[in-house]
């Protein structure tokens, strides 16, 4: 790697999308950002900006068949903005991996003895394993020469203990078929956890934190001293909180039960769990903001879909206060933990004997910034933090490739 190979290019890939980021990682400043949405169809988009310039967004409309075309497409758009891939100041490009298994504890980079084991992940990340698979082949065919580095979502919850991370099921079938708790949104509870600690003005290794990263998919954790001991999501994205369209926690005799009395397959019973329940499934909307409108204006079914959403967060602030023992600050992040006040105030009503309260005044202001929503008498600081996934991975794959 050159003196002046600085930059790191971003890749998120989906089964129909690419988002990206190139990070200059002398000053953590963005470069450029887009995304590419509808691949393999007609419709296909492209939404590009110029950061570095400042111009305006770029659009482009028209069929890309897969995440080669996609990638290509990328890539013209940043040779445009002179800021190619063939540029000598790219050093690395950073694949987002959703499932690392026990393997990968930290950024690797990418051989094939890597995609072999990606590859083997894929039964316990349908979803999500395949997708990310394409998006790195498709970036080493543009780039051969460069290194591919993997962040996985799984490893920073690698730390887990075996009694957080085993559920009590026969242990010769467990391991036959690797089912066991491997927690996702890793990068950002990794990354939050840190800016919390940093807030704090302590070094991560003395905070305990519980972080909720709170999106469309929600995911609560534990971290004491700067390691994950427990996280909500476990096999899959779907255990733990109520999300905008899973379900989170449910006794798995419902499945039994839609078999067996409703005559669903499992899967119909999938879709129902993962796309059609949560939030959506409760009042038939996944936006919190709509969600609050409905409650303002009377609506009782939005009302309960908020309250068991409130419900099952203050449960898990409660158990991780319990697996912590002590708690130096609770980080809300995500799309809804950022910027929803209510679902903040709501999630710590009532919950003054474990150190926690939010001031309405603090809680009430809009920030990109970090901050404190705890008034000063608080045992536990209340902190938002907005998270930067794409940060994060940027600085693990440079931090490994520049030795």
């Amino acid at each position: 790697m050159t003196a002046n190979a600085t930059r790191v290019l971003v890749l998120n890939s989906g089964s129909s999308s690419v988002k990206y980021q190139l990070i200059d990682m002398t000053d953590g400043s963005r470069l450029a950002a887009g995304l590419v949405e509808r691949i393999g169809e007609a419709t296909s988009r492209l939404v590009h900006s110029p950061l570095a310039t400042g111009g305006d967004k770029r659009e482009q409309e028209g069929p890309m068949a897969d995440h080669e075309a996609a990638l290509r497409a990328v890539a013209d758009e940043l040779a445009a903005d002179g800021l190619g891939l063939d540029s000598p100041e790219l050093a690395a490009i950073g694949h987002r991996v959703v499932h690392g298994g026990l393997k990968f504890t930290e950024p690797t980079v990418i051989d094939e003895t890597v995609m072999k084991e990606v590859e083997r992940l894929v039964p316990v990340a349908p979803l999500h394993n395949p997708a990310n698979i394409t998006g790195i082949r498709t970036a080493q065919a543009l780039r051969p020469d460069l290194p591919q580095v993997a962040v996985f979502d799984t490893a920073f919850h690698t730390t887990m203990p075996e009694h957080a991370a085993r559920y009590a099921i026969d242990v010769e079938t467990a391991d036959a078929h690797r089912i066991r708790r491997y927690g996702f949104h890793g990068t950002s509870h990794a990354y939050v956890s840190r800016k919390t600690a940093e807030l704090l003005g302590k070094s991560p290794q003395d905070v305990n934190v519980i972080v909720l990263h709170l999106g469309n998919g929600a995911s609560a954790s534990a971290v004491a001293g700067g390691r994950c001991v427990d996280t909500s999501m476990g096999l899959t994205p779907l255990e733990g909180l109520v999300m905008g369209t899973r379900s989170g926690d449910v006794d798995p005799a419902v499945v039994f039960h839609l078999k067996r009395v409703a005559g669903m397959d499992t899967d119909e019973i999938d879709v129902l769990l993962n796309k059609k329940s949560g939030l959506i499934g409760l009042c038939g909307d996944n936006d919190m903001r709509e969600i609050r409108r409905r409650i303002d204006e009377g609506d009782q079914r939005a009302a309960l879909a908020f309250d068991i959403y409130i419900h099952r967060l203050k449960k898990y602030i409660g158990a991780y206060s319990a697996v912590l023992g002590r708690v130096d600050a609770v980080a809300f992040t995500a799309g809804v933990g950022e910027n929803a006040a209510p679902v903040r105030e709501a999630a710590v009503a009532g919950l003054e004997e474990l150190g926690l309260a939010v001031d309405a005044d603090l809680n009430s202001v809009r920030s990109d910034e970090p901050r404190l929503i705890s008034p000063e008498y608080a045992r536990v600081a209340v902190a938002v933090v907005p998270t930067d996934e794409e940060l994060e991975i940027a600085t693990q794959t440079y931090a490994l490739v520049s030795g």
